[in-house]
């Protein structure tokens, strides 16, 4: 049984406006992760900043769902190499996806499009499920990046340069949303729309 998104509760009834309303929540989306990359704390001991972009991937998987989640990071990543200033601290170009970050901004798409497929599957519709989501989202953004990062550090620094700094502000940022979007389905969504 596949479950209705965020998303899906509010488009359009007709087939010729449902291209442009897909159109809008996919470019808002990417500028939404634009945006959310430049809050950025730079680490002095590690080339990956901490962003608010993390949270904001995930979250377009959870409301958009997978393929408008996995198309919202897409047309980020073709932003950014395009010139857009839509990377962390306003960078652009292919020097961000071939240097150190790269395999992160690659990993979001695995990470939205799995918490979009789960959100499809009615996972965000219960606090553990939702933090197993965006928990599950995490990991595939991890798997990617640190093994893209290991390329320029070594296996033995990946962990301490590009994980453990990470972990306390990705887990805030899940309990956010493990918070939020359940209560969404309770409270502003009609029993029926669900």
């Amino acid at each position: 049984m596949t479950y209705v998104t965020y998303a899906d509760l509010w488009k359009p009834a007709e087939q010729s406006r449902t291209w442009l309303y897909n159109l809008a929540l996919i470019l808002g989306g990417s500028l939404i992760i634009g945006l959310c990359a430049q809050v950025s704390i730079p680490l002095p001991f590690s080339p990956v900043p901490i962003t608010a972009q993390t949270f904001a991937v995930l979250l377009a998987g959870i409301l958009l769902g997978h393929r408008r989640g996995m198309l919202c990071v897409a047309t980020y990543l073709a932003e950014g190499l395009a010139g857009l200033p839509v990377f962390s601290n306003g960078g652009a170009g292919i020097a961000h996806l071939l240097g150190p970050t790269g395999g992160y901004l690659v990993g979001y798409l695995g990470a939205a499009t799995l918490v979009g497929w789960l959100a499809e599957q009615g996972w965000d519709r219960k606090f553990s499920t939702t933090f197993l989501a965006m928990l599950l989202g995490n990991v595939v953004l991890y798997i990617s990046g640190l093994a893209w990062l290991a390329v320029f550090t070594g296996v033995e620094q990946a962990l301490p340069l590009g994980l453990y700094p990470f972990i306390p502000g990705d887990l805030f940022k899940i309990a956010i949303a493990t918070a939020t979007v359940p209560l969404g389905w309770k409270f502003l969504v009609p029993s029926d729309r669900r």
